[in-house]
């Protein structure tokens, strides 16, 4: 007698291990390498899987989680610029996120029907059979998921069976997943990572904060108020997105975190671990302030602003104490910084404007890189008791002989 060594295709035990949140797996990626695993072990030949799922950011459209046997999980973006593709418009993922009905193509089959471009992919590649299958959320939306396999003959009605039966689990799971990243992704783009991790953490009451040391910026764009009156709404919104651009990534990619955006104006700051620590962090932060300058020195070198002329930046940069956390009224809070030493830095920006300097700094900031800056003289800030010396940048020229404040 033939003994039958095929394992069974029953998914139960999977779909029990998705409702019970699928807690083995610690990120999206894992949960996915682990489901097909676990899938191909209940006799699934599973050949590549695929779960797209839209994302609430500024610049991603949708994140796509693929698997292949033997290779870990890999994750792709798509921009929203991908969305206006007639590809992406015509795929089996947009009808299913349109009509939420499974898709089967028997791709083993001659007359099998061959009406989107991944089927002939998936064909080159000897793969047998293709299933789609919507993902049901709670609040209406439906994503995807893709199952493939190079079986001679495609599923089997078995086969078939035993994914379906995982299918509303997987959505459950990646529902929660999907809404704990929609809560970094708006809370990174709103107020920044470190202060979002704090939020997810539970420091959201009224009055949580902490003492920080940290390098500090404040910069503005001159002639703000001159440009928004002659401007189109819509012309002045661009130019002023192009603005941050030059100077966010900069940022972010010398460690900085950015608190807030003020009209023209953006409040960063560099956290500083101890004393050893300052000089570098100071040698970051001046870095991303003049990658930040040269982008637009070039922004102006593209032009396009007809007669309001160049853009003009003013940048200061100080070291000091700051307040670190949740400020407001009522249930409307700000998680910011606050403090004498962000009021010097504003201060500093502002005298920018008067010294035709591009980049200010404070003793405080400046002491730690003396190659880098120039005494320029000690003046009179607003709300400030005594004089406070100021610098600027030797590339900037020769200190302006200008009378003290």
């Amino acid at each position: 007698m033939r003994i039958d060594t095929t394992p069974s295709c029953d998914t139960s035990s999977v779909a029990a291990w998705l409702i019970d949140g699928a807690r083995s797996a610690q990120n999206p990626d894992e949960v996915l390498t682990e489901l097909c695993e676990r899938l191909s072990s209940r006799g699934i030949p599973l050949w590549r899987v695929a779960v797209f799922v839209h994302t609430l950011h500024p610049q991603i459209l949708a994140r796509r989680f693929l698997w292949r046997p033997g290779e870990a999980t890999r994750i792709a973006e798509a921009a929203f610029e991908r969305g206006d593709s007639e590809e992406f418009r015509q795929s089996p993922v947009v009808r299913i996120n349109k009509t939420g009905v499974t898709i089967r193509r028997r791709l083993v089959e001659p007359d099998c029907q061959m009406d989107f471009k991944v089927l002939h992919e998936l064909k080159a590649e000897a793969v047998t059979d293709y299933l789609a299958t919507p993902l049901f959320f709670t609040n209406g939306e439906i994503q995807a998921a893709t199952w493939t396999t190079r079986e001679e003959g495609g599923f089997t009605a078995a086969q078939i069976a035993g994914i379906e039966a995982i299918v509303a689990p997987l959505a459950r799971v990646a529902e929660v997943r999907a809404l704990r990243r929609t809560a970094v992704n708006l809370l990174d783009a709103y107020v920044g990572h470190a202060a979002g991790e704090r939020i997810l953490k539970g420091q959201i009451r009224r009055g949580d904060t902490q003492s920080i040391h940290a390098a500090i910026w404040l910069s503005d764009m001159r002639g703000f108020t001159a440009l928004a009156d002659n401007m189109a709404p819509h012309a002045l919104i661009a130019l002023l997105n192009r603005f941050f651009d030059c100077q966010v990534p900069p940022i972010l990619a010398h460690g900085g975190e950015v608190l807030k955006f003020m009209g023209d104006g953006l409040l960063g700051i560099f956290p500083i671990a101890d004393e050893v620590e300052a000089g570098k962090v100071c040698a970051r932060a001046l870095s991303a302030a003049r990658e930040a300058q040269a982008a637009i020195m070039a922004m102006n070198e593209e032009g396009g602003y007809g007669h309001q002329g160049q853009i003009r930046f003013g940048l200061a940069l100080h070291l000091g104490e700051a307040l670190y956390g949740n400020i407001g009224g009522g249930e409307r809070l700000d998680f910011t910084c606050i403090g004498p030493a962000v009021n010097m830095a504003a201060r500093l920006e502002k005298l920018a404007g008067r010294l035709q300097r591009m980049i200010l700094a404070s003793f405080e900031f400046a002491r730690h890189l003396p190659g880098e800056f120039v005494k320029l003289g000690d003046y009179s800030l607003q709300g400030f008791r005594a004089a406070v010396p100021v610098f600027g940048l030797f590339s900037e020229g020769s200190p302006a002989k200008l009378a003290k404040e």
